[in-house]
């Protein structure tokens, strides 16, 4: 450490990653500035100077914020040279940090809460991720802001037969390792993981985490080092008080009333018990003086005693509120071909939660361009999730989609990316929509299966099928001896109330074979290992009966694509002849789509041609077109055309792909010629041997036809 700067180092992944306090933003409570090898991100924390009255819930906001400068890069429209709203990967990056920090702070607390991360500069080696957490962590621990932390967090990738720290981003751009997993936690505790990958098995992963965790500790170390050293007292602020008698008086109410409304096997008739059993609080409350503000801050003691109740049942009796065993699933329903335009459709249901996933193929030009910090690519497969509001029976706006909606989407994409065959094998672009039209409990897990059996339906040649599942915990959290062994349950499929009042979120997706995608949120400190394994452990099981289910419905990807998809040709040219195909402004590219009703003719830099019309007819005309520009013409090839010019000394005829050729009025037939009209006329088609190309300049023959 150097005392004066408040430097302090540590080698992680075969690098140093530094902090230096303080950061830019010296009217922030506090603020950070982390190295990691040319990577620089700065976070800055700051905490409202006032509580916000009327809250019941904790205001943290974290945002994340790239800048283009960062990697030297000028993006944006023609008009607009900023940044505008954040990326989708910003946006993942931001819930990244919230995600591993939200648990850390007391939910009582009222104060505004915000964490800025803002990346300065970027080597295209380190990934900003991987110190933006620590970053925002150590600024908290540092600052007078009360924060139960430290958390840290890193990437373990497994790379071959190998486990890698932090690997270098070019590493795992060709996406040939088997799994990496972004993974945060405090001490001895994982409490936020990010995993994509193929097939990874539980046994890897369970070692990925244990290796995670060691060096985890070690970053939260150094963090405690920071706030033993330059670490601020932390402010005293106002928690949301707790009326006892209050209190008291809702368990009086509920006593021998509430677990006949939650342990409700339908949601719909739990909400309806649910919402007469408010009311009747409500009058009761009333009907003892008590006034509005109380009546209001009940639902929080109405929601402790569910929450009470949820894990003692299901601690004590194995008792869930559905009434299933901790392992097992609601019931599941698999349906695909439902429309008949559509290119493909399925209609997934795990009990109350329904994902409605249509599939749409295009041509090669309906990628998305993705113009990041990180990097500019085309992206050919795209999994949009749409969560309207009528799926939970509310009302309201529809703004788009958000942070939640973002997110959602994103992980069932990292479990089916990985799936999608290669543009070589299948060159489509491929869009699917999730409408989740009910929803009761992990929608994004439901999206994944209705996404699988969507694009096996559309006759997508997927590498295997794969579906997700979501995973809760309850925990007994009144043992005082913290010492003694935990005590929990893992349960499979959790719905409304397990996820609302459980300890974690924990989905995870994949095939038969193996995980392709995790994602963890817990509301307690966070999941030792034995947690993590039983719980994968756990999931496999359910995985493979969703499978099961769904491969009844459809086995295998169909064989023939939907007679309203596109059809795709392709073929190869001399890269050298692309500009003849595009022609001077597009002339002859966009001549050829008009005249044979052609979707789309994409040419790559390799010479490789997607053609995409709406039948084979138009795709046929339109390739016999590209053949025509590129095609070379040799003495002795037998050629037809059209005649479409009369010289005195010949005739020009169109060879089609934009080329001619002439026909001298001696090669017009045996004997003389006295008038070239006398043998061909304008518009006649005639069929020609070529005898010379020369210059560009192609010469024809009516009378050598018949010599060889």
């Amino acid at each position: 450490m150097d005392k004066e700067n408040k430097i302090y180092s540590i080698e992680i992944g075969g690098r140093d990653l530094v902090l230096e306090f303080p950061g830019y933003a010296e009217q922030a409570n506090s603020s950070v500035l982390a190295k990691y090898g040319d990577t620089v991100v700065h976070v800055a924390v700051v905490m409202s100077k006032h509580e916000q009255d009327g809250l019941d819930y904790f205001p943290l906001t974290v945002d994340y914020e790239e800048k283009f400068y960062a990697a030297g890069k000028i993006l944006g429209s023609r008009f607009v040279r900023r940044e505008g709203r954040p990326s989708d990967e910003a946006i993942l990056s931001a819930r990244l940090i919230d995600r591993a920090l939200r648990p850390l702070f007391n939910q009582k607390m009222r104060r505004d809460v915000q964490v800025t991360t803002t990346v300065l500069s970027f080597d295209e080696e380190n990934d900003p991720d991987e110190i933006a957490l620590i970053a925002a962590s150590a600024a908290l621990v540092q600052s007078d802001i009360p924060f139960k932390g430290p958390v840290a967090g890193l990437k373990i990738a497994r790379i071959g037969n190998e486990l890698s720290v932090n690997p270098k981003m070019s590493l795992l751009k060709n996406g040939e390792h088997q799994f990496e997993i972004f993974t945060s936690g405090t001490v001895d505790k994982i409490n936020m993981v990010e995993m994509e990958g193929l097939d990874a098995k539980e046994e890897d992963l369970i070692a990925a985490f244990e290796l995670a965790q060691k060096e985890i500790n070690r970053l939260n170390k150094i963090q405690d080092e920071i706030r033993e050293k330059i670490g601020k007292e932390k402010a005293e602020v106002y928690l949301a008080e707790t009326d006892e008698v209050l209190r008291a008086a809702v368990k009086e109410f509920l006593k021998n009333k509430l677990e006949a409304a939650v342990y409700t096997t339908e949601k719909i008739d739990r909400q309806s018990k649910m919402n007469v059993l408010k009311h009747e609080m409500k009058e009761f409350l009333e009907g003892n003086k008590y006034d509005e503000k109380a009546v209001n801050s009940a639902e929080e003691f109405f929601e402790d005693e569910i929450n009470n109740l949820i894990h003692e049942k299901v601690l004590k009796e194995n008792k869930r509120p559905d009434g299933r065993a901790t392992d097992e699933l609601r019931a599941l329903n698999s349906r695909v071909g439902l429309f008949e335009r559509t290119h493909g459709s399925a209609l997934f249901t795990r009990g109350n939660t329904r994902s409605l996933a249509i599939t749409t193929l295009g041509p090669p030009s309906s990628h998305k361009l993705v113009e990041t910090m990180e990097s500019t690519e085309k992206k050919r497969f795209m999994l949009h999730y749409n969560f309207p509001k009528y799926s939970t029976g509310e009302t309201g706006m529809s703004r788009g989609p958000g942070r939640r909606e973002i997110g959602h989407g994103a992980l069932a994409e990292k479990a089916v990316r990985r799936l999608i065959p290669t543009a070589d094998i299948f060159p489509y672009t491929i869009r699917v929509v999730s409408e989740i039209m009910s929803s009761n409990g992990s929608s994004s897990m439901a999206t994944v299966c209705g996404t699988v059996l969507s694009l096996m339906d559309a006759g997508v040649p997927i590498k295997k099928p794969a579906a997700g599942i979501a995973m809760g915990l309850m925990v007994n959290q009144k043992l005082e001896d913290k010492n003694q062994e935990i005590e929990y349950k893992v349960l499979t499929d959790i719905q409304g109330p397990e996820d609302h009042h459980g300890d974690m979120d924990f989905k995870v997706a994949g095939t038969a074979d193996g995980v392709n995608a995790i994602q963890l949120d817990v509301k307690i400190d966070g999941l030792n290992t034995k947690m993590i394994k039983d719980t994968l452990e756990q999931a496999r099981k359910a995985r493979l009966q969703i499978l099961d289910n769904m491969l009844a419905a459809l086995k295998e990807p169909r064989k023939e694509l939907s007679k309203y998809a596109p059809s795709i040709i392709t073929i190869k040219i001399d890269p050298e002849k692309i500009g003849e195909v595009i022609g001077p402004g597009g002339k002859m590219i966009n001549g050829i789509i008009e005249r044979t009703g052609a979707i789309a003719i994409d040419i790559e830099e390799d010479g490789t041609v997607f053609i995409t019309a709406p039948n084979q007819e138009s795709g046929s005309m339109a390739l016999e077109a590209v053949k025509s520009v590129v095609r070379e013409f040799k003495a002795g090839d037998i050629v037809e055309g059209k005649v479409i010019k009369i010289l005195d000394f010949g005739a020009i005829v169109d060879l089609g792909g934009g080329k001619d050729g002439m026909i001298h009025v001696s090669e017009l037939k045996q004997g003389f010629v006295k008038k070239v009209e006398d043998v061909v006329r304008l518009g006649d088609f005639v069929r020609a041997k070529v005898i010379n190309v020369e210059n560009g300049k192609t010469g024809l023959s009516i009378k050598q036809l018949g010599s060889r």
